[in-house]
């Protein structure tokens, strides 16, 4: 019996609509692109261009980089009709007197300008809280870069350490087949690596935690792969304290909107004071009288400003907002200085800190445990001797890649403080002695 062709076709249908289903399902659900090898300048690079919060205050800016235009613009024209015919016998709506008039309004000499001066004003305020959002973007960026950069040296590290152990354990076990060492020794080394398992696991997590933030201020679903953090932070900045306040002052965002909010209320007292000035409005009318001569009126009105108590009232509101924006500018100036001289004196504190480690105490620490090794091979020291300075050289490593992390994080804050980003070496940074020495730290 032959298959019916409804049949047939339910056959062939029924499998290409699923494969759409699933093609589809597949393409929505598919996860972004993995990122390997993060570099700082790319994660930055990203978060400057795809963070939702600087799209959105970007979007602002461009939309009031267009009302200077419209604020310096002379209003509409008014065309206006009128027909006059007597009430009794008229030939409405064809009236025997059409009037046509049009009639442009003209703003006192100045005002448009002043106008236009307060948009442009309200645009740079609006671009100076994009220039530091944008900076608060970048400072979290760099912070989550080298702390992430930070916990997967010490996962490596860790990781690297529980060779040791194992070999230490290896260790024990030989001397204990030859009666020379106890069983516990043995033990010993077996929990330290459950031990060290169970920090790897805690350094994972924190890795997950951190990658997430990233993602999301890179405006990327939190569980999108993130390769390893390969920019390591730079550790030889130096630099006058002095140049970096005068810098902070100069480049800090908070500081450049309270100047131009500043300048915008000024501007805006002037025009209040000019708004008791009466505009005027040009007019030129046609009239058509039917069978009588057609005329032509040229009109000429002004406003009357008589109610001048606004205006004034409107003079001392600018007056104050001037003076409040002042007042906003100082405080910015002096937050300027306080948030340069503490990330100044915290990545001093992280470099010392981290040459501390790397110049003392771990060669130290390596010392240590080499002579403990050698120590228990002979039965001079006990393997919970051993044991401590393995994990002190452990601790050693580790906080030194962790403080390496937070010398990145201190230096990101510092840009932050100063308003723009710097290269180490440069003149204007190196110029005078280090950070903070002028000062006793």
């Amino acid at each position: 019996m032959k298959p019916s062709m409804s049949g047939v076709k339910t056959s062939v249908l029924v499998p290409l609509l699923a494969g759409l289903v699933m093609w589809v399902g597949a393409t929505l659900g598919a996860e972004p692109p993995a990122i390997t090898n993060l570099t700082l300048a790319a994660a930055v690079d990203l978060a400057i261009r795809d963070n939702p919060d600087l799209q959105s205050l970007r979007a602002k800016w461009e939309a009031m980089k267009e009302r200077p235009a419209q604020a310096g613009a002379l209003a509409n024209p008014m065309f206006k009709y009128s027909g006059m015919d007597t009430i009794d016998r008229g030939t409405w709506p064809d009236t025997n007197e059409k009037r046509f008039m049009i009639e442009q309004e003209f703003p006192w000499v100045g005002k448009r300008d002043l106008r236009t001066g307060i948009a442009v004003k309200e645009a740079e305020v609006m671009q100076r809280e994009l220039e530091a959002m944008t900076r608060d973007v970048v400072m979290m960026v760099k912070e989550s870069y080298f702390d992430l950069y930070a916990v997967q040296r010490a996962t490596a590290i860790t990781k690297d350490e529980a060779e040791v152990l194992r070999r230490m354990g290896k260790m024990a076990e030989t001397l204990y087949t030859t009666g020379d060492r106890s069983q516990a020794d043995v033990i010993k080394a077996q929990t330290e690596i459950t031990m060290l398992k169970q920090k790897c696991l805690e350094l994972l997590a924190q890795e997950a935690t951190l990658k997430a933030k990233l993602n999301m201020l890179l405006n990327r679903r939190a569980d999108a792969p993130l390769g390893p953090a390969v920019t390591p932070p730079a550790t030889g900045f130096s630099g006058n304290v002095d140049v970096l306040f005068a810098q902070a002052i100069t480049n800090r965002p908070e500081v450049q909107a309270a100047k131009a909010q500043t300048e915008r209320y000024e501007l805006e007292r002037k025009l209040m004071a000019k708004e008791s000035v009466s505009d005027y409005r040009l007019g030129l009318e046609y009239r058509d009288f039917g069978d009588s001569p057609d005329m032509v009126m040229f009109t000429v009105s002004v406003d009357l400003p008589v109610w001048r108590s606004k205006y004034r009232a409107g003079v001392r509101e600018a007056e104050k907002m001037r003076a409040s924006s002042l007042a906003a500018r100082e405080s910015a100036e002096r937050q300027s200085a306080f948030d340069v001289q503490d990330a100044s004196f915290k990545l001093q504190t992280a470099r010392r800190t981290l040459e501390l480690y790397q110049t003392e105490l771990i060669p130290q620490a390596e010392a240590r445990f080499g002579a403990s090794e050698a120590g228990y091979r002979t039965g001079k020291v006990d393997f919970m001797d051993l044991l401590e300075s393995e994990r002190f050289l452990l601790d050693a490593k580790t906080m030194a890649a962790m403080t390496e992390g937070t010398v990145g994080m201190q230096s990101a804050r510092l840009e932050r403080a100063i308003g723009r980003e710097f290269q180490t070496g440069t003149p204007e940074m190196t110029k005078g002695a280090e950070i903070g020495a002028e000062h006793g730290s």
